[in-house]
């Protein structure tokens, strides 16, 4: 089974805890995005260190380097069977002048014809609430389980 491994960025402002997510570019995803968008991720090698891949990932899908205290969250499975590790850390990244690595993809569907899509398209901040919503169902445990751990922490 496939393992991924990515960054749950988080802020804090007065009460409020925003998270940045990003969406997956390419004509399959164009006008979806309840349940579309996903903490920054990529699949790993054999052997590979998870917390390396992540931070490999980031800065593909955004042009940037994360750096910061890492709190390492619970895997999740997504609905595919995938498994996804991730790693919280707060910080902050202006949304201007990021971009992403490009991936061939076949399309439509299984011709022949090949296309060069952005691994991501669009990168966002939003609340707690909004996020829930935005992202991929399996992936909000790791906002959950962040909320409870600074909740605790308070």
């Amino acid at each position: 089974m496939k393992t991924s491994a990515g960054i749950l960025l988080f802020k804090r402002e007065k009460n409020t805890i925003s998270y940045f997510l990003v969406h997956p570019g390419g004509p399959f995803w164009k006008n979806k995005h309840s349940g579309a968008w996903s903490i920054p991720k990529g699949e790993v090698l054999p052997n590979e260190n998870l917390l390396e891949r992540a931070l490999t990932e980031f800065k593909e899908e955004t042009g940037k380097t994360i750096t910061g205290e890492f709190i390492e969250l619970n895997p999740i499975k997504q609905k595919g069977g995938k498994t996804v590790y991730a790693w919280a850390v707060e910080g902050n990244i202006e949304l201007v002048g990021l971009s992403s690595n490009t991936i061939p993809i076949s399309w439509p569907p299984k011709s022949d014809k090949i296309i060069e899509i952005p691994e991501v398209d669009e990168w966002e901040w939003f609340d707690s609430d909004e996020a829930k919503k935005r992202i991929n169902p399996a992936q909000i445990n790791f906002i959950i389980e962040l909320e409870e751990m600074l909740q605790r922490k308070q």
